[in-house]
C-alpha cells in the first residue's frame, strides 16, 4: 500500500497535484466537489490499512506534525494523533492549558513561534472564528483547521460523509455521492461548526439538506446556503433518508436558548419512535459527543442496523489520514505534487 497510487475513480479528477491543490484545509467551503470526492477516495486505502493488525505507513517518516489545540477536545485531538502516528511522523500535541497564549501571548505571536520549530504540518484547533486561517496566513507549513470558533470542522464533514458512503455500500448502493438523499441535520445549528462544513460538503455531493432547530438556535440568513429550514423536528424528519444529531453547545451559549433540556428532548430528541416518520431504513448519525437522553436517545444511538456513529468514529481517523498525506506531498516530493499552477 502506498499513498501515490492511483486512487479509484481517478478519472473524476485532474491528475497530481491538481486534483487538490490547496497548501491547507480550512473549510469545506474552499472546496470544489471533485476535491471533496478525491479525499474521500484518498482516506479508502487508510480505511483498509486502519483494520489490519498491522496499522502503520511510514509515508510521512521523519515529518512533524503539531497539533496546536487551544480548545479542549478528545476524539478529534486523538484522532489526529493516531493519523499522524500511523504514517510514521513525529506528533507532537499541545494542549491549551500548557499554550503561552494562557500567559498573554497573542496568537500571531504564537504562530511565528509554531513556524520557527520548522513543523512539517499544523493542526489548530481554536474557540474563534478566522483564527486557523490567521495562523496559515503567517507560517509556512501546511495547516489543518480542527474547528474554528463557529466556522468550520472541515475534516468532520468529510468523515461524515466517508462513513454515510462506507454505510450505502454496505447496503449495495452506490454511494458514491449522495444525489437525491434527504439529510437532516437537527439540534444546535447556531454554534454549530459541524452543521456549516456538513451543509457545505452534503450539497456538493448532491444531498438536500433540512437543517432543523429551535427559532433561537437557527442563524439568520441561512436560507442563503440554500438550506430548508425547519423548526418542527417531526415535519423535518417526514421520508428523511439521515437524521443527523448535534449536541447543545452550551459552552458557546450566552443566555437562555431553551426552557430547559427536558423540554428540549420532548420537542428535538430523536427517540424511536420520532424516527419511523422518516424512511423505512433511515441512518442515524451524531457527531458527538452526545447527550443521551437530551438530543437522542440510547436505544436510537445504539441501533445496529441504523446507527453509524461508531463508523463516523472509525472513518475520522482514515481521513485525518488521508488529510496529513495529501497536504505534505508536495513538500515530500511526491511525483506528480509540485506546484499545481
Amino acid at each position: 500500500m502506498t499513498s501515490t497510487q492511483n486512487p479509484p475513480h481517478a478519472a473524476r479528477y485532474p491528475a497530481g497535484a491538481l486534483a487538490f491543490p490547496h497548501r491547507d484545509l480550512i473549510g469545506i467551503g474552499q472546496l470544489e466537489r471533485h476535491e471533496i470526492l478525491f479525499l474521500l477516495d484518498e482516506a479508502e486505502q487508510w480505511v483498509t490499512l486502519n483494520r489490519q493488525a498491522t496499522k502503520r505507513e511510514n509515508v510521512l517518516s521523519g515529518l512533524t506534525v503539531i497539533n496546536a489545540f487551544f480548545e479542549n477536545s478528545t476524539r478529534t485531538l486523538l484522532s489526529f494523533e493516531i493519523a499522524g502516528k500511523r504514517l510514521g511522523a513525529d506528533v507532537v500535541n499541545m494542549h491549551a492549558a500548557q499554550s503561552s497564549v494562557k500567559k498573554g501571548e497573542t496568537l500571531i505571536d504564537t504562530a511565528i513561534t509554531l513556524n520557527a520549530m520548522r513543523a512539517d504540518a499544523i493542526v489548530i484547533r481554536h474557540g474563534s472564528s478566522g483564527a486557523t486561517q490567521l495562523i496559515a496566513d503567517k507560517v509556512d507549513c501546511p495547516v489543518l483547521n480542527a474547528g474554528d470558533g463557529q466556522h468550520e470542522h472541515p475534516t468532520q464533514a468529510l468523515l461524515d460523509a466517508l462513513a454515510l458512503r462506507h454505510a450505502l455500500r454496505a447496503r449495495g448502493e452506490a454511494g458514491d455521492d449522495f444525489t437525491g438523499m434527504v439529510i437532516v441535520i437537527c439540534g444546535d445549528i447556531l454554534h454549530s461548526r459541524v452543521a456549516r462544513s456538513n451543509l457545505l460538503c452534503l450539497q456538493a455531493l448532491g444531498a438536500r439538506v433540512r437543517l432543523c432547530a429551535p427559532p433561537a438556535l437557527m442563524p439568520a440568513g441561512i436560507e442563503a446556503m440554500s438550506a430548508e429550514v425547519y423548526h418542527d423536528f417531526d415535519a423535518a424528519l417526514d421520508g428523511a433518508d439521515v437524521a443527523m444529531m448535534l449536541r447543545l453547545q452550551t459552552e458557546r451559549m450566552s443566555g437562555q436558548f431553551i426552557p430547559s433540556a427536558r423540554e428540549y428532548h420532548h420537542l428535538y430528541g430523536l427517540t424511536k419512535t420520532r424516527l419511523e416518520r422518516a424512511a423505512p431504513d433511515a441512518l442515524v448519525m451524531h457527531p458527538g459527543p452526545m447527550n443521551r437522553g437530551v438530543e437522542i436517545d440510547s436505544d436510537v444511538a445504539d441501533m445496529i442496523d441504523r446507527s453509524i456513529i461508531t463508523r463516523q468514529v472509525e472513518m475520522g481517523v482514515a481521513i485525518r489520514m488521508a488529510a496529513l498525506d495529501v497536504l505534505t506531498r508536495r513538500a515530500r516530493g511526491v511525483e506528480g505534487w509540485g506546484d499545481a499552477a
